[in-house]
């Protein structure tokens, strides 16, 4: 199938209402369009820069927790939940009551995507997977009666109150187990080539058009993406995530999702999403190095610490993945008396490598700030 003479599908009348049947995409894809060609190249080149890192830079797992949490905090941003990236890191206990709700989404985001990359190992890239992967994502929140776990069995819609004033309805529930089949077959068919970039930009596309959960699609949809490059070679750790990038742009992320649909127009999806491709790959190296040299730093300032400088380098560690601790984090992570636990958080501070963020007698909550803001910019 040439993009250029693509065509997306079909409405379809259903009763007071049209859903949208797309195509089938597993199948190959060529194009003459030469700026493809140009944004593969460019968004391979930074992808592959992206993986360097994965691979030479020292306890990486260290880090990737951050890049999990930062997606979690922003593809769920995209679906109207307000959680800061501090709080998302903060107990529950921490969290206003009524910011509680959009809390516990962004939390269990993060550990569908901790449990879907460690699937991997154990499963391909599937609709089982996605569907498990789903079920974690749904349990306890907004939306966890609306099948978690299992394609949806009846109609759904994007935008509007109902199917009457709805921007987008997505096919009818009959046909999405084969559509979703389709797909699948697509993420593993070996008989056509077509680049793995290009596999995952149509995949995204074709995910939130068929829209296959009743809730939680959004999610999933950019989620799969990381995972594809995982399970495919492309990534040797998670650790490109586009949802900052469509958070940012989010006009133009829906715009060229609904111009396919609505104008056929392919190509104008895949150079958005290879371009998003590059600039976040290019972004994250970048907070790599930043990290790398905080790293340094920081690690110097420790072995400065005297006799807790071995105690002081695991609390570093553990900072890495959790930038935001309570004095209980520590006493239990390092396995240490709440007295030392508080002595070497204020080794930290007079450091100027923890910074208390509440202003509190009790309940103090302290912050890795300089190494949390390489995340939030």
């Amino acid at each position: 199938m040439k993009f250029e003479s693509f065509k997306a599908g079909r409405w379809q009348a259903r009763y007071q209402y049209r859903s949208f049947e797309p195509v089938p995409v597993n199948h190959a894809w060529t194009w003459e369009d030469s700026q493809i060609n140009a944004l593969l190249e460019q968004a391979t080149r930074a992808l592959g820069e992206l993986n360097a890192f994965s691979l030479i830079v020292p306890d990486i797992d260290l880090f990737i927790q951050m890049h999990v949490v930062k997606e979690a905090q922003s593809s769920s941003k995209i679906e109207g939940t307000q959680t800061g990236i501090d709080e998302a890191l903060m107990p529950e206990a921490q969290i206003r009551p009524e910011k509680r709700d959009d809390w516990r989404e962004v939390r269990n985001y993060i550990e569908a995507v901790n449990t879907a990359v460690a699937e991997l190992n154990n499963l391909p890239l599937s609709n089982r997977l996605l569907k498990q992967t789903h079920a974690i994502l749904m349990q306890g929140v907004r939306g966890e009666h609306k099948l978690p776990g299992e394609f949806r069995a009846s109609q759904n819609w994007i935008g509007g109150s109902s199917l009457a004033d709805a921007a987008f309805i997505p096919p009818h529930h009959e046909g999405v187990s084969a559509l979703m089949g389709d797909l699948e077959l697509f993420w593993h068919n070996d008989t056509i080539v077509v680049p793995h970039l290009i596999r995952v930009a149509i995949s995204h596309y074709q995910f939130e058009t068929v829209h296959p959960f009743l809730d939680g699609n959004g999610r999933i949809g950019r989620l799969l993406i990381p995972l594809y490059l995982v399970s495919h070679g492309l990534l040797a750790k998670p650790s490109l995530y586009l949802s900052d990038f469509f958070e940012r742009n989010r006009a133009s992320y829906y715009d060229a999702l609904t111009r396919v649909r609505t104008s056929n127009d392919l190509i104008h999806w895949i150079r958005f999403f290879l371009n998003g491709v590059a600039q976040t790959a290019t972004k994250g190296r970048d907070v790599f190095r930043q990290v790398l040299a905080l790293r340094t730093e920081v690690e110097q300032a420790a072995m400065g610490m005297g006799k807790r400088a071995a105690l002081a380098r695991e609390a570093l560690n553990l900072l890495y993945r959790r930038p935001v601790i309570e004095a209980g984090d520590l006493t239990q992570a390092l396995e240490v008396t709440t007295p030392t636990a508080n002595a070497l958080i204020k080794i930290l501070i007079d450091k100027g490598i923890l910074v208390e963020t509440t202003g509190q007698q009790r309940g103090r909550v302290y912050a890795f700030d300089r190494y949390l803001d390489l995340f939030v910019k």
